[in-house]
């Protein structure tokens, strides 16, 4: 039974450690944050994303946690409609295909109480120090922050776009990362917009936000979307990122006052520049890259989730053909994913900030096999 580490419980790291528990590894997923993550934006998971979750945890699970979306305004700088669908939502995409739309807390949920239940190895509130490639014959040697060191037969980075694990293995996030010139601050509020089932978003010039009802439509998940250069480095605090995020949107108008409001009193703020991931190869020695850490592609795809899903069900098909052999097994990963990534880093770049071709949407979602 070969260990393995996983660094992150988000969305890729869990499925991928429920994966591997069924195929007789042994994983431990290791996660900074005291508990799962809440707040966050809709997810989509579409194409074969789907039978992923299907196979995982039950498309019926998943699907009852489904938005129910009606439709969208867009609006002008004033708040005065210009466009309204019942067909299509931005953040969705077609109202009546077979995709489905949830909260990422919700997702990350499910897959965490899976991964419980089948008695994969949980640990939050810790994170690696350090590590060895594990090139020698004995695995790789891990340090952490709380816990006490151990070895490990394998390791596996998915602990988002600043990844440490990429960090200590790969090097600095510069050499790697690409700035897409754009900024997402995503935060909860209470309804206050009386808002049912139904999308509003407005763009004033290189600025502008969305805002749609969650749960029963009793809150509002509210993203802001503004150009500008990579956050500076002092700020990855909340409160200076809400300082941040406010001075660049202060100028719109309509509901922006109360909008800027609840920003400043929301407990949930999640603010990064929209980059993507590079890397040459995703493998060194014991050590693989997943989802964001190894090929972000940035919400602007809308394809995040699901190349978090497909690529930890690929990695763990790859391991589990390969008898844990972690050379071959991430040799296979890489061949069969690096295509499915391309389309989908593709999306976000072929239209920035805007929305990508259905025929370009349909060949990423469906590019790749998952039995190889």
């Amino acid at each position: 039974m070969k260990s393995v580490l996983i660094s992150g419980g988000g969305i890729a790291g869990l499925a991928l450690a429920v994966s591997l528990n069924r195929q007789g590894f042994a994983p431990t997923v290791v996660e900074r944050a005291d508990g799962l993550r809440g707040g966050g934006q809709a997810v989509d998971v579409r194409g074969v994303a789907l039978e992923v979750v299907d196979r995982l945890v039950m498309l019926e699970e998943v699907r009852a946690h489904r938005t129910r979306m009606r439709g969208m305004s867009v609006l002008d700088g004033d708040g005065r409609e210009i466009h309204r669908s019942t067909e299509s939502t931005f953040s969705s995409g077609r109202l009546d295909n077979e995709d489905i739309e949830l909260l990422r807390e919700d997702l990350v949920r499910v897959l965490h109480d899976r991964a419980a239940a089948e008695g994969v190895e949980l640990v939050f509130g810790d994170t690696v120090t350090a590590l060895d490639r594990g090139e020698d014959e004995d695995g790789a040697f891990i340090r952490f922050e709380r816990a006490e060191a151990r070895r490990f037969d394998l390791v596996v980075g998915a602990d988002g776009l600043h990844s440490t694990v990429r960090r200590l293995a790969f090097g600095p996030e510069e050499r790697f990362a690409r700035h897409l010139g754009m900024h997402l601050a995503i935060f909860s509020a209470n309804n206050f917009l009386a808002l049912e089932d139904w999308q509003l978003w407005l763009r004033e010039g290189e600025a502008g936000y969305g805002v749609y009802p969650v749960r029963g439509n009793s809150e509002l998940r509210i993203s802001f979307g503004f150009a500008g250069e990579p956050l500076p480095a002092g700020r990855r605090d909340p409160e200076a990122q809400k300082a941040f995020v406010a001075e660049r949107m202060t100028a719109l108008h309509w509901e922006t006052p109360r909008l800027l409001k609840a920003l400043a009193e929301a407990p949930d703020l999640y603010c990064d520049s929209m980059a993507q991931i590079h890397l040459n190869h995703w493998s060194r020695g014991r050590i693989v890259l997943l989802g964001d850490a190894g090929y972000c592609a940035s919400p602007l795809s809308g394809q995040g989730t699901s190349l978090a899903l497909v690529g930890a069900y690929v990695l763990a098909d790859a391991l589990t053909r390969s008898g844990g052999e972690h050379r071959a097994a991430y040799a296979e990963y890489e061949r069969r994913l690096r295509p499915f990534v391309r389309l989908n880093q593709a999306l976000a770049t072929d239209n920035p900030g805007g929305p990508a071709s259905e025929e370009s949407v349909e060949r990423a979602k469906n590019a790749i096999a998952l039995n190889g």
